[in-house]
């Protein structure tokens, strides 16, 4: 069991003018995102990661206004759609040769255009907060997005605005044709945004941000005007959603009328619930999850939107701090040495979860073959067999599967309730002594 000096020592490693843990957390970050192509290289691997760099930092710039601000956005793919149409179009004036614009660099015409209609509508929106900031960013976004149709010499129509990124003379033998090159420069830009990001959290001004989220009637007491803090850290997240935009027009070589649209909106507030606003690393688990859902998932199932709605109102219903909460509650669990007190209780309840879950997704999938598939067949596969959801077979196993795991996870359920408690109360004792 770790003793209370041994823990502080190592959850206080901090020498002046040296940070040693932040230095391994960033070093052990940058790691991951140099070997990750090497480890996941088959088939649209490399696809996936540069779509997962790409809605990070659209994420966490996303909760620079609702878990720094406490700005709740329905409007903040306007910043990354509109750097995204900036960004193509200057990668387009580039390939004509009227402007020299390096590749590398295009991310930044993004942020700058984020930045420009960050100023431009960022004024308008945070006058108010609460509900009706929210209604008044989704007003916007539903302004551009049908702005996008009526503007079609710049927003491409229906079909968008293309480009071709290989431009100019290879550099160092980089073209950004291949798409591992084009990985490692969204890889690049989402570790220097990130440490942008974690950045901001450290100043004046972000703390200030906080402080207007918790209790901005105090805030203005002392002297700040709040509608100016609002406004300024809008203004910076919308540089960073720009940053995104413009990766992603690089990486799919397209932008269109769906980059504005309120439904990107709705997805990055999605991911970022699911990941956990209340911590910096929150939105970046739900930009993986976010991923897996819509991409990875979507290729294998038509009810993967079904999953995606009730995993959120799961998180919403019993882990509202997010995945990121789970993860946090459990390393402090094990920080205090008592994970193996959990453990026993934790896998079963996790065990029977998972094979009452697999009931009902076999239900689905038949549902979902016998109303929309029945046509090619009553037979799907599902799970390396073959299903005839025209039998009741199928249907027996899913509602056994569903009862048995229903019924373990219930008992389950209490033991782990009950151990839980115990140790978080025990944990709360032996900080309150440490405090002492």
């Amino acid at each position: 069991m770790t003793t209370a000096p041994m823990r502080n020592a190592t959850m206080n490693m901090t020498y002046k003018p040296l940070n040693l843990i932040r230095w391994i957390i960033w070093s052990a970050f940058a790691l991951i995102l140099i070997v990750a192509p090497l480890i996941f290289d088959k088939g649209a691997s490399l696809s996936i990661l540069s779509q997962i760099g790409t809605l990070m930092i659209f994420a966490l710039s996303f909760n620079m206004l609702l878990g720094q601000g406490g700005m709740l956005s329905f409007g903040h793919a306007v910043y990354s759609g509109l750097g995204a149409f900036f960004a193509i179009h200057a990668m387009n004036l580039a390939t004509k040769g009227t402007i020299w614009m390096p590749v590398t660099l295009i991310p930044l015409v993004g942020g700058l255009a984020g930045v420009f209609f960050g100023l431009l509508f960022g004024y308008v929106t945070t006058k108010k907060s609460g509900t009706t900031f929210a209604m008044i960013t989704l007003g916007i976004v539903e302004l551009v997005s049908a702005s996008s149709l009526m503007f079609p010499g710049f927003f491409g129509g229906e079909g968008g605005v293309e480009t071709n990124r290989v431009i100019g003379e290879p550099f160092l033998g980089i073209t950004y044709g291949p798409q591992i090159q084009v990985y490692y420069l969204i890889a690049f830009w989402l570790f220097v945004s990130t440490i942008g990001m974690y950045a901001f959290t450290q100043t004046p001004l972000g703390r200030l941000t906080n402080a207007v989220r918790d209790n901005p009637e105090r805030a203005e007491f002392i002297g700040y005007d709040t509608q100016w803090v609002r406004y300024l850290t809008l203004v910076i997240a919308a540089f960073f959603a720009g940053i995104s935009g413009g990766l992603s027009a690089i990486n799919f070589e397209i932008v269109s009328a769906e980059n504005v649209s309120a439904v990107r909106s709705g997805a990055v507030l999605l991911f970022t619930f699911i990941g956990g606003v209340g911590f910096f690393f929150g939105p970046m688990i739900g930009a993986i999850v976010g991923v897996f859902l819509t991409v990875m998932l979507s290729d294998y199932t038509q009810a993967w939107q079904l999953y995606l709605g009730a995993i959120f109102i799961l998180i919403v219903m019993y882990a509202p701090g997010g995945l990121a909460s789970l993860i946090m509650l459990n390393f402090r669990v094990a920080s205090y040495g008592k994970f193996k007190r959990v453990w026993p209780s934790l896998w079963k309840a996790c065990a029977t979860a998972l094979i009452a879950f697999s009931g009902i997704v076999i239900a689905i999938e038949m549902l979902y073959h016998l109303t929309l598939e029945s046509a090619n067949g009553t037979e799907m596969p599902l799970f390396g067999f073959v299903v005839d959801t025209a039998q009741p077979t199928g249907w027996l196993i899913a509602a056994a599967l569903f009862a048995v795991g229903a019924l373990g996870f219930v008992y389950a359920k209490r033991a782990f309730q009950q151990v839980w408690g115990e140790v978080n109360s025990e944990i709360e004792a032996l900080m309150r002594k440490e405090t002492a």
